[in-house]
């Protein structure tokens, strides 16, 4: 016999994955202290709970990258990254912290959707060896084919890391979104390509002099978000993050055709300290 529709068994959602690359969440929370104290002593400390288990990044249906920050100023008191191979285990995230004991505690004042690419300034070998000749180091240099190689060896794994990044083990993290301009003056998307990528080459030697004391990852929002792209820096050191702003603006790329949202500095810290520095 066949069943009616409405009794045919429940089949699970195709899961929504890109060809390369992950999807990247990041959320803002700040604590409503009328909802904080709407919670009897039992619910909040049943909430405490909850919250650190949604938030381990090793508890079971955790997003592959987790990771939990406590927001400076006004603009937040808890942060949350998170990314995964599937959106929806990231907005689950999300719906957990809203339904939890502490949910009536929680306001989501911003978040960003983005993901994870590999820039179309990032140059291919080919690319990196035309570089070097424009450069004044040719193929007859006996560092070129040095380079070349060197090069070579080393894009797999910083596309790999652009592609599905592991977190630095720093304490201090900061997130802004920014677009490149379209002005009448200064728009970026009339520009050719090989100045576009001239002025990322320089962007990106910039960047390079902060190598062990920031880490940087650039998600893609272009028709994810009203920003085109998001940027996570971790630092060592808090004013390292000032300096690699600071000094970034200077450069061509950002400093006649970058446009920037709002900046959030957080610091890193496990879901259990999170609960207790925010009093919950």
């Amino acid at each position: 016999m066949n069943r009616p529709p409405h009794a045919a068994a429940a089949q699970e959602p195709p899961r929504i994955e890109m060809t390369e690359g992950w999807h990247c969440l990041h959320l803002f929370y700040t604590i409503d202290p009328l909802g904080l104290n709407s919670l009897t002593d039992a619910e909040r400390q049943a909430g405490r709970e909850q919250l650190t288990q949604i938030l381990n990044p090793e508890s079971e249906g955790a997003p592959l990258r987790l990771q939990t920050s406590i927001v400076s100023g006004h603009k937040g008191d808890l942060g949350v990254m998170a990314m995964d191979a599937d959106p929806m285990k990231l907005d689950a995230l999300q719906q957990k912290l809203r339904a939890s004991r502490l949910g009536p505690a929680l306001t989501l004042d911003w978040s960003f959707v983005s993901i994870t690419e590999v820039s179309e300034y990032v140059p291919t070998v080919e690319q990196y060896a035309e570089k070097l000749t424009r450069e004044g180091t040719g193929p007859d240099d006996p560092a070129y084919q040095a380079k070349v190689n060197a090069y070579e060896q080393r894009l797999p794994a910083m596309n790999k890391q652009r592609l599905y990044p592991d977190f630095p083990p720093f304490p201090v993290t900061s997130f802004y979104p920014m677009n490149k301009i379209r002005h009448p003056q200064a728009n970026w998307y009339t520009e050719p390509f090989s100045s576009r990528s001239s002025m990322m080459s320089e962007h990106a030697t910039s960047g390079i002099k902060f190598a062990g004391r920031v880490s940087q990852l650039i998600t893609a929002s272009t028709g994810f978000d009203d920003w085109e792209w998001g940027v996570t820096l971790w630092s060592r050191a808090p004013e390292f993050i000032k300096e690699i702003v600071y000094g970034m603006r200077f450069d061509t790329a950002s400093a006649k055709y970058a446009e920037f949202g709002p900046f959030y500095i957080s610091y890193i810290v496990s879901p259990e300290d999170a609960a207790s520095h925010l009093l919950l």
